[in-house]
């Protein structure tokens, strides 16, 4: 369902030599994968007979009974409903291949030899295997490994596995995917969007962090799911202590790994989506380029296998759907993103300050993004080693502002020493009310708009008197909300946070406090860190406190940078989104509520293009940005029927 498959990767014990032991481990951990209702499982390299068998390959009874073995584990596939892939040594024409045998309903519908076959230090492979590059043959048949009825079984490095029609999945084994061009390379622009990794890889010191790089890397290359199952501490440990390592990447990031340095007797499970690697493939014209510019159409043959009728088992259960996608989950990792973020954000305004030759202007009101700007602009000034004075923040206070907000945006300025201002535009406001006929009663959109458009002209306006350039403040998810006033707070000369989503914002400062970037400000940034989101457009309640808050009107921003994530990151649908909203945010949201607000940001999202079609420049920090010059064209009379229309049946079928 929504394109997940679900993959497990099987670590049996081993005995080097005893292929009875291990076929009974092997079928074991089949049934084990048959009550996780896998798609696909993946065995270790050589696991009917153990990879560290040396000189025992050379001996016909192991290669007999491993051939035997490999008829058993058909038998019994007959009644499983995952593909299987198992590692054996097979004699072809009278040579032996490590290979993995693709294991299907009873038959063997390919099998893959080991292309790289490693020959120093530790590994003596060469000894005892040919590589698939001295195969000729393209088939061979089933009865070479004592298999009847005898039936064609297509065999090399080239097969792509068309899995019951619903995903395609190729094959490398070990140290292929070590090669600087692995096999894999040419499986995935061939079309595999899955490749499975057989391997027997020992351990020593810092391999098991380079390993899992590479699988990354290589998942992220290809834009495909990888998953890399290697065998266990049980094989024989005459010189080399085996792993069990075992791990799932996709598009470069991990999914799911064993957690033991030496493991064995395991299954690992989790899910792969599928949907994120087609989304990727389709936007990311590279790989299209490389299939074309090589020539690799034809390179590889497809296998067709399975039953064309069957759903995929994997429905999200096992796949890890976190409700925050822009914030890393540890502290470190976050602390490390935000770093980075506050480093770009600086580097690309120090570039337009010294450009323009210019000053620089920021409306602080004492909310996120304000400070976060300002925040910005000082550490710029300071990098370029000009006096903090040629920042000037200007607060503005009207009709809305608490004093909670006017207090902060005040003690900010001064703790930071920039040029601080403050220009009260009541007013005026009240003056171009009169002039325009409105009641300054009526609280309205018009009542809002003025103060928004006000304080945009006072900021232009000063900016233009001291030879300055007016820092915009505005953030990505207000950008696509379109919650902001067109040429009011929509307008700047350049947009520090316009690619930073609101609910990284937070984080952003937080991180600022906790690396002390600004000493003398942490107090008053703490307090603006825990103060509600609001424009403060409207006036204060009877207690003086903020009664306009911006999730209250537009909805949770949590669940607005969800959608936002999964619409432009990968285009997904709807009923997608809401399903993994659903997971994502179980604990928080019922299900109504997530069907409101999706709808809200659907509606919000097309009907709010056109501001984003002029908007200022911004550098982007992030892999999502909304800029009309880069990453998001859009037309602003573009419909949005048919977004509207899968919601509303998804609020159908919640009220059934």
């Amino acid at each position: 369902m929504f394109d997940f498959v679900r993959v497990a990767g099987a670590v049996p014990l081993v005995q080097v030599g005893d292929v009875d032991f291990n076929l009974a481990q092997i079928l074991s951990k089949a049934r084990q994968a048959q009550k996780e209702r896998a798609d696909l499982l993946v065995f270790p390299e050589l696991c009917i007979t153990g990879y560290t068998c040396a000189d025992l390959f050379f001996q016909e009874n192991l290669i007999e009974q491993s051939a035997g073995a490999l008829a058993e584990i058909l038998r019994q596939s007959a009644g499983w409903d995952f593909t299987a892939l198992v590692g054996a040594p097979l004699s072809i024409s009278h040579q032996l291949y490590n290979c993995g045998v693709v294991v299907q309903k009873g038959k063997i519908a390919g099998i893959v030899p080991k292309t790289f076959l490693p020959n120093y230090s530790e590994y003596y492979e060469r000894r005892w295997f040919s590589s698939s590059n001295d195969l000729h043959e393209r088939a061979v048949s089933s009865a070479a490994f004592g298999i009847y009825p005898a039936y064609d079984v297509p065999v090399g490095r080239d097969l792509i596995f068309n899995i019951n029609n619903k995903f395609r999945l190729g094959v490398e084994i070990c140290e292929d995917l070590w090669a600087p061009l692995p096999p894999s390379t040419f499986l995935a622009l061939g079309g595999a969007e899955v490749v499975a990794n057989l391997s027997a890889s020992n351990e020593i010191i810092a391999k098991r962090g380079y390993r899992r790089e590479l699988v990354k890397q290589q998942s992220a290359r290809l834009f495909c799911g990888y998953v890399y199952c290697s065998a266990g501490s049980t094989e024989s440990t005459t010189d080399l202590i085996f792993s069990g390592s075992s791990l799932v990447a996709e598009n470069g990031v991990l999914l799911k790994e064993n957690g033991k340095l030496i493991d064995s007797d395991y299954l690992l499970v989790t899910e792969i989506d599928l949907g994120k690697i087609r989304a990727d493939r389709a936007k990311n014209k590279s790989y299209k380029d490389t299939v074309s510019l090589y020539g690799l159409h034809e390179t590889c043959r497809k296998v067709d296998c399975g039953d064309a009728g069957k759903t995929l088992s994997g429905n999200g259960d096992f796949y890890a759907v976190t409700k925050l996608p822009f914030v890393p989950a540890t502290q470190k990792d976050r602390l490390e993103r935000c770093k980075s973020i506050f480093e770009m954000q600086v580097g690309g305004l120090k570039k337009r300050i010294l450009a323009a030759n210019a000053t620089v202007v920021v409306g602080v009101s004492g909310g996120l993004d304000s400070t976060l700007a300002l925040l910005v602009c000082t550490e710029a000034m300071r990098q370029l080693g000009r006096p903090l004075t040629d920042v000037t923040g200007i607060t503005m206070p009207c009709f809305g502002t608490s004093d909670r907000t006017y207090q902060n945006a005040l003690t900010l300025m001064r703790s930071l020493g920039v040029t601080a201002k403050e220009i009260n535009i009541k007013e005026a406001c009240l003056l171009h009310f009169e002039n325009i006929g409105h009641d300054k009663n009526r609280h309205d959109v018009t009542f809002e708009n003025v103060q928004a458009r006000e304080r945009t002209q006072v900021l232009m306006d000063y900016a233009g008197k001291i030879g300055a350039f007016v820092v915009g403040t505005g953030d990505l998810s207000e950008l696509a909300l379109g919650w902001c006033t067109y040429n009011a707070d929509h307008m700047s000369m350049y947009g520090v946070n316009a690619s930073i989503p609101k609910t990284l914002i937070r984080w952003m400062i937080d991180s600022i406090v906790q690396y002390n970037v600004f000493e003398e400000s942490t107090q008053v940034l703490k307090d603006i860190i825990d103060t509600p989101i609001s424009p403060e457009l409207l006036p204060p309640d009877a207690e003086g406190r903020i009664a306009q808050e911006t999730e209250n009107i537009i909805g949770p921003y949590s669940l607005h940078d969800f959608f936002l994530f999964y619409v432009v990151r990968y285009g997904f649908t709807p009923e997608k989104i809401y399903y993994l909203a659903k997971k994502a945010f179980a604990d928080d949201f019922d299900e109504k509520t997530i069907l409101k607000w999706l709808k809200v940001f659907y509606r919000r999202f097309f009907s709010q293009q056109f501001k984003r079609s002029c908007l200022p420049d911004g550098v982007k920090v992030g892999s999502i940005c909304l800029s009309p010059r880069g990453d998001w064209r859009m037309p602003s009379d573009a419909s949005a029927a048919l977004w509207m229309q899968s919601v509303e049946a998804l609020e159908a079928q919640a009220e059934e």
